[in-house]
């Protein structure tokens, strides 16, 4: 009989292996939780040592478990705001980016998050178990109950958990992806949760005298008995910067900002385009949008789509949540709207516009006949991204997964204008995949590939690959038997690339790119003693990247060098 468990060890194995054996991930596993675990030892070794203390001591280790978990979270506390302070980031990642992953920002953020949650529930636990041998060694005259919820301590600390509790839970990918609005709201608790941890040690639990010692000026307890490590002096200065930066891009996205352009696409994504004369950014890179008249409070972030080059910042939307929804309503291109388009593009229907090679898979919409003004917009940014390093590369291979192709439609229209004026810098060849469910997603840049792809004088500089992995309907099936027999063009995105169906095999493609650089078939004129570095960059599902990232270190060799990155916000 077969053993169910078996195939799910040899997965949990490379997980582990990736997670915590890989170069990279061991010595930062080493550096931050062997720094966490000197800091937990420290603190239970500074309460069990410090004869003023003697008398809470009785306690034994759960106040000494308590003291050192409590240290350890304090030092958490300090970095998780660090992180975020995206404009700081923005600012030294070129010069730090050779020796910190910049871009691994919100990673690095998830990870003090997890750690802070597993020292919140061994700080909790041993200071349930702290309060009720209290109450029954007596050695202080104080009830369990009166600590947890009359006193400082105790109300600050089960407020933290509460807010910890709707934070972790909304922050979930799946509850990200359905109602980013839930997300949102309940990170901001953030503020209340810092002004808690600031004000915990005001209970003045750690002290050497029967009673509290207060004070009526700040920090209220007196340090001459309440004998806490005062941690808040130290991690009070991340929340600082952190309220400047937000004051900063408050004032930044109050500047003027003109939506000059609407245009609709099918599979319900929106592209708006947006004046701002004094925003500046790189290709690649992202933004937080705000629509005040839908929500005062919300800022959602999307990728440019737009090159520095152009006179605008276009992104595009894809209308799946509520927000999105209310915004597509709002501009005049709700469902209905979007619904034509979609049934269109689905049963093949070409939109020719009189340019061989061309359609106008959009709908601009008409200021004029909107009866009420566009509505304003705040833009915040620009911020990150990875993909920006392209020009770093003798290869740049650029992935998208559906609307993940966002940032590629900049990066790619910043390199025809780079070849434009000769200056691609190391850049030498480009392979570009988009990977699409369905055909109507094929309208979103149509035209700008068609464009680019009709540019290139040399024809291996570019090479485009789309993949289509949901089931052609029969509409669709029988449009492309008419017209790809002996077409120039595809019948579906109209490119000289032909459409290829099915999932992309990864390993298949990095093995073949990998042997015709070592063979001298890609690159010409390459010389074999050198080492060939190939960029990937891609913008989608976690699952999808998971398996490209282990293509690119699985054909990793000592002539070519395969390195990944990934899409943040």
């Amino acid at each position: 009989m077969l053993n169910p468990v078996s195939p799910v060890l040899p997965s949990i194995e490379s997980w582990f292996r990736k997670e915590f054996l890989s170069p990279r991930r061991l010595f930062f596993n080493v550096v931050f939780y062997g720094t966490q675990l000197a800091l937990f030892s420290v603190g239970w070794y500074l309460q069990e040592t410090n004869q003023r203390l003697a008398a809470l001591n009785q306690l034994t280790y759960s106040v000494w478990v308590s003291r050192g978990a409590g240290l350890t979270l304090a030092f958490d506390a300090g970095l998780l705001l660090i992180p975020m302070l995206r404009n700081v980031i923005r600012l030294v990642r070129p010069k730090l980016i050779w020796l910190l992953p910049m871009d691994e920002n919100i990673w690095f953020h998830r990870q003090v998050a997890y750690s802070t949650a597993f020292w919140a529930m061994v700080h909790t636990t041993a200071h349930y178990v702290n309060f009720f041998n209290v109450e029954r060694t007596q050695v202080r005259l104080e009830s369990a109950l009166d600590i947890h919820y009359t006193q400082a301590g105790g109300i600050t600390g089960h407020f933290m958990l509460f807010t910890m509790l709707l934070m972790y839970t909304t922050a979930h990918h799946k509850i990200r992806q359905q109602c980013f609005e839930a997300f949102w709201y309940t990170h901001h608790l953030a503020f209340f949760f810092f002004l808690a941890l600031y004000s915990h040690a005001t209970g003045c639990f750690v002290r050497d005298s029967v009673q509290p010692d207060y004070i009526k000026s700040f920090p209220f307890y007196s340090t001459r008995h309440c004998l806490g490590y005062e941690s808040w002096r130290f991690i009070v200065w991340p929340g600082i910067a952190y309220f400047f930066e937000r004051v900063y891009r408050e004032y930044r996205a109050r500047r003027e900002t003109e939506l000059s352009k609407v245009l609709v696409h099918p599979s319900g994504a929106m592209e708006l385009r947006i004046i701002k004369p004094d925003f500046t950014y790189t290709a690649g890179q992202w933004l937080f949008l705000q629509v005040p008249e839908i929500s005062r409070w919300q800022w959602h972030p999307f990728t440019i789509t737009s090159a520095p080059e152009d006179p605008y910042i276009s992104v595009h939307i894809r209308q799946v949540g509520d927000w999105t929804h209310a915004l597509g309503e709002r501009l005049g291109c709700g469902p209905s709207v979007v619904a034509a388009m979609t049934k269109a593009a689905m049963d093949g229907v070409e939109k020719e516009d009189g340019s061989k090679g061309m359609r106008r898979d959009f709908v601009e919409l008409d200021a004029g006949c909107v009866t009420r003004p566009s509505p304003r917009i705040r833009i915040d940014g620009a911020y990150g991204a990875p993909a920006g390093d392209v020009f770093d590369n003798e290869v740049a291979i650029l992935i998208g997964a559906g609307i993940g192709v966002t940032p590629f439609a900049s990066i790619l229209r910043h390199i025809w204008y780079r070849q434009q004026r000769g200056s691609v810098g190391l850049l030498r060849r480009v392979e570009f995949f988009w990977v699409c469910r369905d055909a109507p997603s094929f309208g979103w840049f149509q035209s700008l590939l068609h464009e680019i792809e009709v540019s290139q004088s040399d024809p291996n500089f570019l090479r485009i690959n789309i993949y289509l992995t949901q089931k052609v309907k029969e509409n669709m099936f029988w449009n492309i038997v008419v017209n790809d027999l002996g077409a120039e063009y595809d019948p579906l995105t109209l490119l000289h690339t032909r459409t290829m169906f099915g999932r992309p095999d990864w390993n298949c493609i990095y093995r073949r790119i990998q042997e015709a650089i070592e063979f001298g078939q890609y690159l010409p004129g390459r010389e074999t003693q050198l080492r060939t570095r190939v960029g990937s960059y891609f913008c989608g599902p976690s699952a999808l990247a998971a398996v490209i990232k282990e293509a690119t270190q699985q054909h990793t060799s000592q002539s070519v060098v395969f390195s990944f990155s990934k899409e943040h916000f």
